[in-house]
């Protein structure tokens, strides 16, 4: 990817990213990564992240993941409420043992659409307090070429775009096989007594039906096993 691209427009807008620009080494030359132990307070407010179809195994073992809106969009529930995350505290550490999303690990780098020429570009989050004029990791060298850790952040969004794709097409084949279906979360409160009350109906979501995939011939499923679905 290209990492001295003019400051030119940008479009869409990502979770977490508040001052996305295309990085260059005339603008962000100087900045470095900050070190710290406990780096993810930028998503401690993140209720939902995106996760790719091959994070589903491990982000499992932690969260719930479901598919939301009219794209299916997978997502890992980290939190019961808008704006609460359960598994990142306010000081930025994330809860031992529990599985970082990629869409996470990659801040403070991401890949954004270019307007004028129609391509994905390298951008980072200038707003971010992981990045800092003579921070501890440079993004450019004494000669303004990218570091080794800037290609190793440029490398990882690379592929980051590629599971991104690899899942949208994984999501499609769900689509084409009217495998999705609308499900229900529900929280039984409790009186002070712990006395349980009626369940309530605290979100709605789209899932995989197990009664249709069930139901599915064998050439489907063994579509759905080639693509990964049910691995």
């Amino acid at each position: 990817m290209e990492t001295t691209q003019p400051a030119g427009g940008i479009s869409g807008n990502v979770l977490f990213y508040s001052t996305p620009e295309p990085l260059n080494r005339e603008q962000h030359g100087k900045l470095g990564l900050v070190h710290k132990d406990k780096p993810y307070s930028f998503a401690v407010n993140g209720t939902a992240v995106p996760v790719a179809v091959t994070e589903f195994a491990p982000s499992a073992l932690s969260y719930p993941v479901i598919f939301a809106g009219e794209d299916r969009v997978p997502l890992a529930v980290m939190g019961l409420n808008t704006g609460e995350n359960l598994f990142i505290k306010a000081d930025g550490g994330f809860e031992a043992g529990v599985y970082i999303p990629a869409y996470i690990r990659r801040y403070p780098f991401v890949l954004a659409n270019d307007e004028s020429q129609d391509r994905l570009i390298v951008c980072i989050d200038t707003a971010s307090d992981l990045l800092a004029a003579g921070g501890d990791t440079p993004l450019f060298d004494a000669a303004g070429e990218p570091t080794e850790y800037t290609q190793n952040c440029i490398k990882f969004c690379d592929d980051f775009e590629i599971e991104r794709r690899r899942t949208d097409s994984f999501v499609q084949l769900l689509k084409d096989n009217d495998l999705f279906e609308l499900k229900k979360a529900f929280f039984t409160p409790q009186d002070a007594n712990g006395v349980a009350g009626e369940p309530q109906v605290v979100a709605e979501y789209f899932g995989v039906s197990e009664e249709k995939l069930n139901a599915m011939p064998a050439d489907k499923i063994k579509e759905l096993q080639t693509s990964g679905a049910l691995a």
